[in-house]
């Protein structure tokens, strides 16, 4: 039930991986050692100022205030121990998160978010706040889609901060060969066709730049340039992992990504189990309705993007870079295999070597 969750919003204006590995990586496996927890995920977001989203699920009611304690405790000595220094009350941060606003809160619900300037406004940094768990039911088909995504948002979060303690992440060319690689494991695993994935990989990126016209946020004619300097050789891997993904050989690819190989098969079985089920309600693009959603080849894009994104949103990779792998993954599959040329200085943002 969405009630038994606990959730904790952490205001806190840098990188988040400190905290995912001093706080909240240690918070979790003790409360999961006593006994005192059965679920967790985490989510970045921007509203109010940038902060990390924690859900934790108590294991009883008995148990819910002893993990709200500490939860509060463990947040609270982190933030004196090393709080973030940067402030984003100017400057580039808060017009960037101020067009955020604007465009998702364009109507009457965004008084709730708004300063006396009518500009969103910011929660202090370093601070924390206890607030309502409210699952998004009409993007991942309600109830027992909703339970599906707790399920699969544990695997990814706790990948995500295994990554961040065992790769270089902070490195740019890391970064994006490692989101690069876990998309194409779970595009690949959710979509077989060659053609299919293409084609959603092209949706997927005309999404972000339909969202945010006007912005420049999301590039065209640029990312195509930017292809041009990626490993040639990349059309090449993706057809090693979606060979891998589609014959059920996850064994074929590196640990890495063989773990969330399985772990997305399973997931697949499990949305696709739902659909035929009848289980799944998704509600309209315009919100004025709920439709059921049987038809497995229907739902699994639906359910693929919110998966996809989210896992993104876990490593802190942006959306403007997002899109831009959903562009170079899409050429990747339409476009023939070539050799590497030669010459020192290539660069490379989703070669498997990168993703150390």
């Amino acid at each position: 039930m969405a009630h038994d969750w606990q959730a904790t919003h952490v205001f806190y204006a840098a990188n988040p991986r400190p905290m995912l590995l001093q706080c909240i990586r240690p918070l979790v496996a003790a409360l999961e050692e006593d006994g005192l927890i059965s679920g967790w995920f985490f989510i970045n977001y921007w509203l109010e100022g940038p902060h990390v989203r924690l859900r934790l699920k108590p294991s009883s009611p008995q148990t819910a205030a002893e993990v709200r304690r500490r939860t509060e405790e463990a947040v609270d000595a982190f933030l004196a121990e090393r709080p973030a220094l940067y402030e984003v009350d100017s400057g580039f941060l808060n017009d960037f998160y101020n067009t955020l606003f604007d465009i998702e809160f364009p109507g009457a619900e965004r008084g709730h978010y708004t300063d006396a300037q009518g500009r969103m406004r910011l929660r202090p940094n370093n601070s924390r706040s206890a607030e309502p768990y409210e699952p998004e039911y009409g993007k991942y088909g309600g109830p027992a889609g909703v339970a599906l995504a707790e399920w699969h948002f544990r695997h990814s979060s706790d990948l995500v901060v295994e990554a961040f303690r065992t790769k270089n992440l902070h490195l740019r060319t890391v970064l994006l060969g490692t989101s690069a690689q876990l998309m194409m494991v779970m595009s690949g695993t959710f979509l077989h066709g060659d053609t299919e994935l293409a084609d959603y990989l092209d949706s997927y990126y005309t999404f972000w730049h339909r969202a945010f016209p006007g912005t420049g946020f999301i590039g065209s004619e640029e990312y195509d340039r930017n292809y041009a300097a990626m490993a040639p050789s990349l059309a090449g891997h993706f057809t090693r992992v979606r060979a891998a993904t589609r014959d059920g050989a996850p064994g074929r690819l590196p640990s890495f990504l063989a773990g969330w190989a399985e772990h997305c098969a399973e997931l697949r079985h499990r949305a696709e189990k739902l659909a035929t089920d009848g289980d799944l309600v998704f509600r309209s693009w315009d919100g004025a309705r709920d439709e059921r959603v049987t038809d497995p080849a229907a739902a699994l894009p639906l359910l693929l993007s919110p998966y996809m994104h989210m896992t993104n949103n876990r490593l802190h990779v942006t959306i403007r870079d997002e899109a831009y792998l959903a562009h170079v993954l899409s050429r990747a599959l339409r476009e023939p295999e070539r050799e590497p040329e030669p010459g020192p200085g290539r660069e490379s943002a989703t070669g498997p070597e990168e993703a150390r």
